[in-house]
């Protein structure tokens, strides 16, 4: 549950005011308005108002934080909204034929606005509809839209006014339509009531309110309807307005500098005004400013919230078989028994023998279950991966594909229940897993379950559970986009028309710290905010003042709504009977439009679909293997392989796990070969530790497994508890045992005294400190020891994970081990083929798979299937992941060719496929409306350039300079030779065509071709410009996997340096120097501000491209001897300036690649930890190099304190240069980096 502000009071001996604002737009108006929920709020106590409205533009977006917010205030919240009502129907898409303009000065308008608020629950539950329905079935250029019909249903317990200038009876008054209005008038007046219908005022300075607001006045007296005074808040203060403006301009992608429509922002009154001021406006209504007060006592609002005992009833409920329908009415006993059913059903399933330790574990779980009523929540999850699993729909009747969900994730892991219903494949006791860390009996809260899914069928499982609960009861969660420090800095930069160059510059010294707000920036550093100050020396520059000004106010304004990744919600009803929902302009789906924090209280249950591309990667590997096994042969299942394989926890302990799940990183496979993994429950513990809390503690795990005799224990009877992980508190369940067992906790209260140690508020850590001490006494410990241990545990509390998601995690990354242990070639045309459209994914896994001794084949019309495939033993590439091959051309060639045998020819492939037809279908109506060539002449071209006919009749230049003639002599054979015209003769047959004749053309160079497929595919694939180079290439120590990490760190060397006293130009660049192998493209001279030339480029490898950047004196020397699409080796350091975002390699000079693959390594560089300086790590070094003497000098790294040192070794120690010795230093415990050179 969010968190509310308490604000200041109005200073003593204010008093109350008699007069309330009732049209106000916070920052859920989106980019229309800067004024945030607390501002408003703090401002409305401050002047001591006894009431606030809130009525955003079209949305509830901030309702219910709202409410909350006034209400711990001591304000009285009036929740409304300011509505877009439709020209007619809000069904229809009509413009207003009588307004001349729209908001944004441009267009005629679409809408009239009109406020409506709520009086009570009743009209908040109306409010809730109507926001509904206007996204669901009005929206019309982005507004979501009512109409009359609408309100005449659903406008109990509301209270309308007239709104602003924008107001239909305001537009009809200025089109000169008096009568017209005065219908109107009376109209809402008859449909809401006497008291409950409002014409309102305001004064903002503009010629057409004063225009109007006479005819309004004149109109309100005439026909009995009374007055409201208004102003239209969108900012809290005068000053603001430049703000509100620049917010507005970003929105409209505008320039503030240049003519827009300003909404009468000059005049500079759309703020959060006093009483006194409001009064100055219409000093001849007094009426009109009772009113607002009259108003606000006839609003009463507190809306319904449900605890979370109360939310089992607000679940969805699905038909019970009717053997378990027994109970009558009693639904939750119903589902007591028949989820007490299905688990017998799967423990007998799970285990060949239910022990009495089973039978005891399942029997409390679902005790505490069925008490805390959670049965419904159990079978729901239950149901939809038991149909995800299933092969057939029980819902729609038909046959569906299985679809993968994963293993576990989360504390759900933990339980037996989970285990047994088939929610998770994770058994608890195998893990040793605690139930109470899922599900705490003595703190009352929902379970979660977080279900991954094959992300490709994610969005069908959730249509699934649209079609067995009903469309309107399933929808996502909104989330918020917020105007944050850097894309802040550079909306507003944009704005106010300031060069990208010097906007990139300022946003890159922002901190990348998650937490860093703009005034950080701006103030020294701190021990809260170490990497603060960053933007100090600019805050004043006067280039720059304006846009921090404005940036400063607009940071944390709402941007823009999306949807939660994974966050559903089913409800017991239609969602709107519990929430308002909206429609996302991006996907067109509906979610509701509270965020995830404040959903649960409304009575909506958040249930978690995560799709998850590893479960799709997996899914592709059987795929590929089943569909290669002979017929009758037993089908292919990861899940159901050993989890003892031997070549498996061979390549983990060779670190070879580039692509396999959590494990990858390079830092993951150092911390592999250190280890040396033997069993799942190692990789399990690996995964918990490899955060950045715990990282630290994994030299002591490492040290626990190959020298026993520095385990710790706390104290011996942990031993039990902490024998596993050598000593170290990895996980969050052996924080709640430790108190179990020292403290005498229950498990459950063990769990609340980890949640109390994370939060690590003092308060209360003091009382659960105090509350272990007097139990560990009880158990027989002295209070002293309780405390040494008490204190040992709060930063393992903070930092340890949980391993219910380890356990599952890892086991997850065990079978894509095995994958690429038993399977490779399958395993990465899988990976392939998850990244089939990612143009950095693909070039680095081609890459792996090269590296692992496999051959990548480019498209192929004979060969290649729509993903990535493996035929004899080569990976094939996939036709979707061809620019220009749309999935139809892709499927049509497959079934063509699996229909009626290969293509013998280039003619024989478009004589079957220029036939081949697909349906036009009709997007609203679902109708087929026609037809058209499933591959078309682009895609055929397409083909050609990538290599897809290489293996056919001719080559690429041929086939492309015949494709047009080609392509008109097939159309004209498969029609027989009509040409529409009539024939002189008797047609006395099929006409006759002589083959055709291709025109020959010479074959395109290896370059050529190369770059055709870079240009469609995104990456190369038959070849690489660096094939010739391969030698040379290993010994580059600089590349495009390994250029950010390394950049990193000369970054946090240089800044270690700088905070040591070094000046910045002494440390413009690392120590380090590198060498980097790749072909140049991009090359981009340019001439600075002292008129010389420097130039940029990227340099192209295996994987991927490097920022290369030269300066004018290197480029004086090299600029002749550079081109584009030429191979060259580089010598150069890394750039280390802050204000660089991305990484980049400055040249200082250039080698040939030839003479480098020939040339020895010479150096062997070691940079060692910080921390080295035990006489047992020295020895153990001396030793390792004795032993593996070579032909390379050998040079230590070393940073002391303050200053770093490079020292070269004595000359008897000498070590061989290659890459093989190279990772077995690096995989040493004490060496943070090594090279070649």
């Amino acid at each position: 549950m969010a968190d509310y502000h308490v604000f200041e009071a109005a200073p003593e001996g204010t008093p109350p005011a008699n007069f309330v604002h009732l049209h106000v737009h916070s920052d859920y108006s989106l980019l229309d308005s800067c004024a945030k929920l607390d501002d408003l709020v703090a401002k409305a106590k401050r002047l001591n108002m006894p009431a606030l409205a809130l009525t955003d533009h079209g949305n509830m977006f901030g309702a219910l934080n709202f409410e909350k917010l006034c209400h711990v205030n001591g304000i009285n919240p009036i929740v409304g909204e300011e509505f877009y009502v439709a020209y007619g129907s809000h069904l229809e898409k009509n413009d207003v034929p009588y307004s001349h303009k729209g908001e944004d000065g441009d267009r005629q308008a679409h809408y009239f606005h009109l406020i409506l608020l709520c009086k009570n629950q009743k009209g908040y539950e109306n409010l809730s509809w109507l926001s509904s329905i206007a996204y669901q079935e009005g929206l019309y250029y982005g507004k979501p839209r009512i109409d009359f019909e609408l309100l005449e249903k659903y406008h109990e317990g509301l209270i309308c006014c007239s709104a602003c200038i924008a107001g239909e009876l305001p537009q009809l008054l200025l089109a000169g339509r008096e009568s017209e209005a005065e219908e109107l008038a009376l109209k809402y007046k008859n449909l809401f009531g006497p008291d409950h219908y409002y014409i309102e005022l305001q004064d903002h300075g503009l010629e057409d309110q004063k225009t109007v607001n006479k005819m309004l006045i004149a109109m309100a007296r005439k026909l009995d309807i009374p007055l409201v005074v208004t102003n239209d808040i969108h900012y809290i203060e005068k000053e603001d307005w430049e703000a509100q403006d620049c917010l507005r301009c970003i929105g409209f992608k505008k320039n503030m500098n240049e003519p827009h429509q300003t909404m009468g922002a000059e005049k500079h009154e759309w703020y959060f005004k006093t009483e006194q001021e409001m009064r100055q406006l219409f000093p001849d209504c007094p009426d009109a400013y009772e009113n607002t007060v009259k108003i606000a006592n006839m609003c009463n609002l507190t809306i319904k919230q449900y605890k979370t005992q109360e939310l089992k009833e607000c679940l969805p409920r699905f038909e019970l078989p009717k053997e378990f329908q027994t109970h009558g009415d009693e639904y939750t006993k119903n589902q007591d028994d028949y989820m007490r059913h299905l688990v017998e059903e799967g423990l007998r399933k799970r285990y060949p023998k239910i022990t009495p330790t089973i039978r005891q574990r399942a029997e409390y779980e679902l005790g505490i279950i069925f008490k805390m009523g959670f049965s419904g929540y159990f079978l729901i999850v239950w149901e939809f991966i038991n149909w995800s699993k299933s092969t057939w729909d029980n819902v729609n009747n038909c046959a569906k594909p299985y679809i993968p969900i994963g293993p576990g994730r989360g504390s759900g892991a933990g339980s037996l229940v989970a285990y047994s219903l088939g929610i998770t494949d994770i058994d608890p006791f195998r893990f040793k897993l605690i139930f109470e860390r899922f599900l705490n009996p003595e703190r009352v809260s929902m379970p979660d379950f977080d279900v991954d899914m094959d992300f490709d069928y994610r969005q069908d499982i959730i249509q699934h559970t649209r079609d067995l609960y009903g469309d309107p009861q399933v929808g996502h969660i909104v989330t918020f986009g917020t105007l944050k420090p850097k894309n802040c800095i550079a909306d507003v930069g944009r704005t106010l028309g300031i060069p990208l160059a010097e906007v990139n510059m300022l946003k890159s010294k922002v901190s990348e710290n998650l937490k860093t707000k703009l005034k950080n920036c701006f103030d020294p550093p701190n021990e809260k905010f170490p990497d603060g100050g960053q933007l100090a020396e600019f805050r004043h520059d006067p280039r720059y003042e304006k846009l921090f000004d404005l940036a400063l106010k607009l940071e944390g304004c709402k941007r823009n709504t999306g949807l939660h990744a994974s966050g559903m919600v089913i409800g017991l009803t239609a969602l709107p009977n519990w929430a308002p929902v909206f429609k996302d302009s991006k996907t067109g789906e509906v979610g509701v439009q509270y965020t995830m924090d404040i959903i649960e209280p409304c009575g909506l249950v958040k249930f978690d679909y995560l799709g998850l591309k590893t479960l799709s990667l997996i899914r592709y590997a059987e795929d590929i293997i089943n569909k290669h096994k002979k017929s009758g042969e037993k089908k292919f299942i990861c899940a159901e392989v050993s989890e003892t394989d031997k070549k498996t926890f061979d390549l983990f302990k060779r670190g070879d796990s580039v692509a396999v799940f959590q494990f990858e990183s390079p830092g993951m496979q150092k911390i592999l070969r250190q280890f040396q993994p033997e069993k799942i429950e190692d990789l399990v513990a690996l995964n918990a530790l490899y955060r950045p809390g715990p990282l630290q503690f994994i030299p002591n795990y490492i040290d626990g497994k190959w020298k026993p005799e520095t385990i710790h224990y706390p104290d011996p009877c942990l031993e039990p508890i902490l024998k596993e992980t050598y000593g170290v508190m990895v996980y969050q369940e052996q924080i709640m045992q430790v108190s179990q067992r020292i403290a005498g906790f229950s498990l459950g209260g063990a769990d609340m005294l980890r949640r109390a140690m994370g939060k690590k508020k003092p308060e209360v850590m003091m009382s659960k400190k105090v509350e272990f001490e007097e139990g560990a006494i009880k158990q027989g410990f002295t209070k002293e020891h309780a405390d040494e241990i008490f204190d040992i545990m709060v930063p393992f509390a903070g930092y340890g994970f949980n391993k219910s998601h380890a356990a599952a995690y890892s086991v997850l990354a065990y079978r894509t081990g095995w994958l690429k242990a038993n399977c490779p070639a399958e395993f990465m045309a899988a990976n392939l083929t998850n990244e089939i459209t990612s143009t950095d994914g693909l070039p680095v896994y081609i890459a792996e798979a090269r590296r692992m001794g496999l051959q990548v084949d480019p498209p192929d019309v004979n060969r290649s299937d729509s993903n990535f495939d493996v035929v004899d033993g080569h990976i094939v590439f996939g036709f979707r992941g061809i620019k220009g091959m749309g999935n139809s051309a892709a499927n049509a060639i497959v079934k063509e060719r699996t229909q009626n045998g290969p293509f013998k020819n280039f003619m024989d492939f478009l004589e079957r496929m220029i036939t081949v037809k697909e349906d036009i279908v009709d997007e609203e109506t679902g109708q087929k409306k026609g037809e058209k060539l499933a591959i078309n002449k682009k895609a055929v071209e397409v083909l050609i350039k990538c290599g897809g006919f290489d293996n056919l009749d001719q080559n690429r230049p041929t086939l492309i300079a015949n494709l047009d003639p080609a392509w008109t002599y097939t159309e004209k054979k498969v029609s027989g030779g009509s040409d529409g015209q009539i024939s002189l003769f008797e047609n006395t047959g099929e006409k006759e065509f002589a083959d055709y004749k291709f025109e020959v053309i010479p074959d395109s160079t290896k370059m050529e071709k190369l770059n055709m497929e870079k240009e469609l595919i995104g990456c190369y694939v038959s070849g690489h410009p660096l094939d010739d180079y391969q030698k040379a290439c290993e010994k580059a120590t600089l590349n495009s996997q390994n250029i950010t990490r390394e950049s990193k760190a000369a970054k946090s060397q240089h800044a270690a340096a700088i905070e040591s006293g070094a000046k910045p130009w002494q440390l413009k660049n690392t120590e380090k120097e590198y060498v980097a192998i790749g072909m140049i493209t991009e090359l981009r001279p340019i001439v600075t501000k002292k008129q010389t030339t420097m130039a940029f480029a990227k340099l192209q490898d295996y994987t991927g491209t490097i920022d290369l950047t030269f300066f004018p004196k290197t480029w004086e020397q090299l600029s002749k001897k550079i081109e584009n699409d030429k191979v060259y080796a580089f010598r150069g350091r890394l750039d280390t300036s802050p204000d660089r975002e991305e990484p980049s390699f400055i040249i200082e000079a250039i080698e040939d690649p030839e003479m480098l693959k020939n040339r020895a390594i010479q150096e062997i560089h070691i940079q060692l930890d910080d921390g080295f300086k035990e006489e047992q790590q020295i020895f153990s070094l001396k030793e390792f190099l004795f032993g593996n003497s070579g032909s390379c000098s050998v040079y230590f790294h070393i940073n002391a304190g303050e200053s770093s040192y490079t020292i070269k070794a004595n000359t008897q120690l000498s070590a061989p240069g290659t890459n093989e010795f190279l990772e077995k230093v690096k995989s040493m415990s004490f060496v943070k980096d090594a090279w070649l050179f």
